[in-house]
């Protein structure tokens, strides 16, 4: 049986539209990327060298990385060899092997987030200005709360213009209290106010918002290594997740944050949004990879429930819908 025989398979035996949100934002980097690939088998008849190089630019352009490029092609030789493939056909389906176990190898491949069975589950944000950081947390706010949680925000950003009152707005549509202070004030004063308040009512997660900045990396460890400390002390174990939140539609640059985020501070998981808005979706591999750091959120579009927990199946299944839907039962 195929790989995407069996891929398509698993997909229609899930109930949710989980699948469909994934297919359906994907479609810029579906058009893009996988129509390409199609161009590429439909003009070769068979899969040598020069097809190779015509598949690497093709990867290239969709920002799965140079790194990674040549790290993928080089499993797709062997694969090919192995199984003595001749058909440029037979080649898509081995793309979406090696992709899921790109993804799915080393060792931080889970994309569950670290909610704790009992008590208080702090969850800090970073990211720099505009790429959608408080808009994920309102978010995920909505969707702990529709889960029964009991969720609190702390408005952390106090030096960006309106970040309180933007975190104010998501907080009055997802129902949910914002502990906050006057704009200029000590971000990590804003943290320890909001871990009390939220041990005092008991709360479930705590959603913490950061200030953005990137002017160099010395302030910025500076600042999160404070913001860190006063959370540790008052809650040991936490932070329990460090998501950095990138845009997606920023490509190769999102990679560039993403490593000096991960310089500055442990980050623990990835949300990437507006993948929906861009024909590079291959940014999720690249990042992946190269920084071994789990894609734990994609948004996939504008609604309150499009921002979904990331799958490296269902992302595989939205790169390739056509063809896999097309693959015979």
């Amino acid at each position: 049986m195929s790989f995407f025989k069996k891929l398509k398979d698993k997909i229609s035996q899930q109930t949710d539209s989980v699948s469909d949100k994934f297919k359906h934002g994907l479609t810029k980097t579906r058009d893009n990327f996988a129509s390409k690939v199609n161009e590429l088998v439909a003009k070769y008849r068979k899969v040598d060298e020069d097809f190779f190089e015509e598949l690497e630019e093709i990867l290239i352009q969709a920002d799965v990385g140079f790194d990674t490029v040549m790290e993928l092609v080089e499993e797709l030789k062997k694969e090919v060899k192995l199984k003595n493939i001749q058909d440029p056909k037979e080649v898509h389906s081995v793309i979406s092997e090696k992709l899921i176990s790109i993804y799915e190898g080393g060792d931080s491949s889970s994309s569950n987030i670290n909610l704790q069975p009992k008590g208080l589950t702090v969850i800090l944000f970073v990211g720099v200005n505009g790429v959608g950081k408080t808009t994920t947390i309102g978010k995920l706010a909505h969707k702990y709360k529709n889960e029964g949680k009991k969720v609190l925000l702390a408005a952390g950003d106090t030096f960006r213009a309106g970040a309180i009152e933007q975190l104010e707005v998501w907080g009055e549509r997802s129902g949910v209290d914002v502990i906050k202070q006057e704009a200029g004030t000590d971000p990590a004063a804003v943290m320890f106010d909001a871990i009390q308040a939220a041990k005092s009512r008991e709360a479930d997660i705590l959603l913490c918002d950061t200030a953005g900045r990137l002017q160099n990396k010395v302030n910025l460890m500076k600042e999160l290594e404070k913001v860190k400390r006063v959370i540790q002390r008052e809650v040991p174990d936490a932070p329990h997740e460090v998501l950095l939140v990138l845009d997606a539609t920023t490509g190769q640059n999102a990679l560039i944050q993403a490593k000096t985020f991960k310089e500055a501070t442990n980050v623990s998981g990835i949300v990437l949004t507006k993948l929906d808005g861009t024909a590079k979706g291959g940014i999720v591999i690249a990042i992946r990879n190269e920084l071994n750091i789990p894609v734990k959120f994609v948004g996939l579009g504008e609604k309150m429930d499009d921002l979904q927990a990331f799958d490296a199946e269902k992302y595989v299944y939205g790169l390739f819908a056509d063809i896999i839907e097309e693959t015979e039962d």
